[in-house]
């Protein structure tokens, strides 16, 4: 039941400034006085005024929005030039001039006074206004508030005079919405709470109104109560009150606007938003098909933006970014979106360390400072050295248990398999050791390893234990002589209690076998209590030199592109291209972070001869569905390329292997969130449902009629729609 409690208010109730709380900075103040909390960040702006530090130490003047304008190119040419360099920290404070934003106002344009998370004991004595949910109510004696930025204890009035506000705080159910105002008081000594950033006080209320009420929750919003996901994503507007997705959202938020600062601001990129509605392209990865009125005519929804940043370039703009949405039909997949956000970059004139150089600078500048520093430059392998020494092209490298290739050793051996697989042009011969194997695998966690190998790359393997003695315990010991054992043990670093999984075979299978063994069981340990991937360190690498084409799964006799086949072939292999395509590396590149990856690019074929090229004869396709865009690379198209940041796939295909990423991966592997969807705030079920709409949903025959479609209903859902 809604009602409304209200006192007579005090005589200096919100009157004047806050004595009690922390002072606030001036918005602008010189950076010898209030530094950077890292070099190259900066708080929000603030959307109007602004304090300009005269540059010689003037006094202050506020200035509105225009003058600020006007003022801003000059102030960020330096600092672009800055940041741009190594050491960009030191170079910021010398080339910067004294412009510091002033931290965000959470109490702006709004009724209360302050928000449930921010009173301290320097607030005692005060009177405040807060608003929020009922968290907690004990006994009609004290309820904790929240809000978006946390919580406040709220003492109920015992008198009689108050006797309204107890029955009203009292009586109001949980999740209910309320105004409180009250006096801030120091908590009884004792009864402070350390585990609360406003567990030195408390409020005493002295009016209250319950401004909606709350009905009885599916479930309770506390982050301790477990709740399936399909209820979790059935109520997302409760579920969005939890502090984790609270936290989450924000964060994205404000990596999202450091890295429009970064780009527009400090590099002169233009964002620009590309069409949603285009034309279907073949091959790869379904589209969402959208109808027409014209008969038989539809839209697709596009994967990404890729023809449109390229088109651009051609255009001239130069430097392109979008924070765009991108689509994609993938059905029931673990772990996946139908839609996706990707940070969309193209620029002209500009090479591989080109791209790479912006993105770690781009990633340092925008990276949240409670996860620590990051690291630049990024390191940097080939996808061949990634296939070898980690079995993917994703590698974590957060841990050892790297692929050994002892090949040459076992060459000498009379093992039967072993030089049955050695005798193939591309047989190898590779092991992993996995540390302290014995002491934390079953015997069923090894079937287990080794069953799944079988099953998913049709690959045998074979074990061999170290035992406590130093011996070794394995089939292919009776092959091998005691000093041969010493040199395997020594090949492979082995110890006491370590187990050695071994593969013999084609390259590419062997090393996509341990590879996917290397994972599992680093799984399996650390389920066992051994931590190897440290969730809070974060290790990013550059994949490089991939191949540009790979045989299609289907018909190994054809070429499909590795990326996408608008892809420059490397500088040093363009001959290749007209003589053996399959020995062609391109100039690709992927961004991996602790085994996952969040972006993906490539230097584009700029010549409308050379795309012509790989279109028709290469990967065989019809390019008359691509002659807007080679019609446009005769026209002087510069040289040109990009990357997605993250990137899925690409718009003409979804190249095999290639999994979804997205700036939802990279956000939940900075959080460390369990699945994509609690850095999302409305996302779809793992069948691309909206739980909490019921979307997609029906429509009618009437609705479909202006699109000239007809729907055949099978049998069984035809009896179930009439029921």
């Amino acid at each position: 039941m809604l009602g409304s409690v209200r006192a007579a208010p005090s005589a200096d109730s919100m009157a004047g400034t806050d004595p009690g709380a922390a002072p606030r900075r001036a918005p602008f103040e010189p950076l010898s006085r209030q530094p950077l909390r890292r070099a190259g960040r900066a708080p929000p702006r603030p959307p109007y005024l602004w304090r300009a530090e005269a540059e010689e130490g003037g006094a202050g003047c506020e200035m509105a929005l225009p003058r600020l304008l006007r003022l801003l190119p000059r102030a960020l040419t330096p600092l672009a030039g800055a940041l741009a360099r190594p050491g960009c920290g030191r170079a910021l404070h010398r080339a910067a001039p004294a412009l510091v934003p002033a931290a965000p106002d959470f109490n702006s344009f709004v009724t209360r006074t302050n928000t449930c998370g921010e009173l301290r004991s320097a607030h005692v004595g005060q009177e405040v206004t807060l608003y929020g949910w009922i968290q907690y109510q004990r006994q009609g004696l004290f309820l904790v508030l929240r809000d978006f930025q946390g919580l406040t204890q709220i003492i109920i009035p015992q008198d009689e005079a108050h006797s309204h506000v107890k029955k009203l705080l009292s009586n109001a159910p949980v999740e209910s919405v309320v105004r409180v105002t009250g006096i801030v008081s120091p908590r009884p000594p004792g009864q402070e709470n350390p585990k609360m950033p406003t567990g030195d006080i408390e409020v005493k209320a002295e009016t209250a109104e319950i401004l909606n009420s709350c009905k009885k929750l599916p479930f309770e919003i506390k982050d301790f109560i477990k709740k399936s996901e399909a209820l979790r994503m059935q109520y997302r507007y409760l579920d969005l009150r939890s502090f984790p997705l609270q936290y989450n959202l924000r964060l994205r938020s404000q990596m999202v606007m450091r890295m429009r600062e970064y780009l527009c601001n400090l590099h002169g990129f233009v964002d620009v938003e590309t069409p949603t509605l285009f034309k279907r392209t073949p091959g790869g990865a379904k589209e969402f098909l959208v109808p027409s009125r014209e008969v038989g005519k539809f839209y697709s929804l596009p994967q990404s933006p890729q023809q449109f940043k390229q088109l651009l370039m051609v255009g001239g703009l130069d430097r392109y970014f979008q924070v765009a949405r991108c689509y994609r039909d993938e059905g029931s997949r673990p772990d996946r979106q139908p839609e996706f956000t990707q940070i969309d970059i193209e620029m002209s004139f500009v090479d591989q360390a080109g791209i790479q150089r912006l993105i770690e600078g781009l990633l340092q500048y925008s990276w949240p400072e409670e996860r620590g520093c990051i690291t630049t430059p990024f390191p940097s392998m080939t996808y061949e050295e990634a296939l070898a020494d980690y079995g993917t092209d994703k590698p974590d490298t957060r841990f050892g248990m790297k692929i050994v290739d002892i090949s040459d050793f076992l060459r000498r051996s009379d093992i039967q398999f072993v030089q049955n697989a050695l005798s193939y042009p591309h047989g190898t011969v590779k092991a992993i050791c996995i540390p302290q194997g014995v002491r934390y695998f079953k015997n069923k966690d090894l079937e287990s390893l080794k069953e799944s190998a079988k099953s998913q790359f049709n690959q045998e393997i074979m074990e061999i234990i170290c035992r406590p003695d130093g011996s070794l315990k394995s089939l292919l010991t009776k092959f091998l002589g005691e000093e041969q054992q010493s040199e395997l043990i020594q090949a492979l670093n082995m110890q006491v209690d370590d187990v050695v999984l071994l593969a013999a075979g084609e390259h590419k299978q062997v090393c996509s076998a341990l590879g996917s063994l290397r994972l599992e069981s680093a799984d399996l340990l650390e389920a066992a209590g051994l931590v190897l991937r440290d969730p809070t360190t974060f290790h990013f690498l550059w994949v490089v030199d991939f191949p540009l084409f790979l045989p299609k799964e289907d018909n190994p006799a054809e070429l499909e592109s590795a990326h996408h086949p608008f892809t420059a072939p490397h500088p040093s292999d363009t001959s290749l291209l007209y003589s053996d395509p399959t020995k062609v590396r391109s100039q690709h590149y992927d961004l991996v972070l602790n085994g996952s990856e969040v972006g993906g690019g490539s230097i584009r074929i700029h010549s409308a001869e050379q795309q012509h090229f790989v279109l028709e004869k290469v990967l065989k396709e019809d390019s008359e569905v691509l002659s807007h865009l080679l019609e446009a690379l005769e026209f002087g198209a510069p040289p040109h390329g990009g990357i997605a940041l993250a990137r899925t796939g690409s718009l003409y295909c979804m190249p095999r292997g290639l999994g979804q990423r997205g700036l939802d991966r990279l956000i939940s592997l900075i959080v460390d969130a369990p699945s994509i969807r609690d850095v999302i705030a409305f996302p779809k079920s793992f069948r691309g449902r909206d739980l909490m709409g019921n979307a997609p949903d029906y429509v009618t025959p009437e609705e479909l009629e202006p699109y000239h479609i007809q729907v055949s209903w099978p049998l069984a859902e035809k009896e179930a729609k009439q029921n």
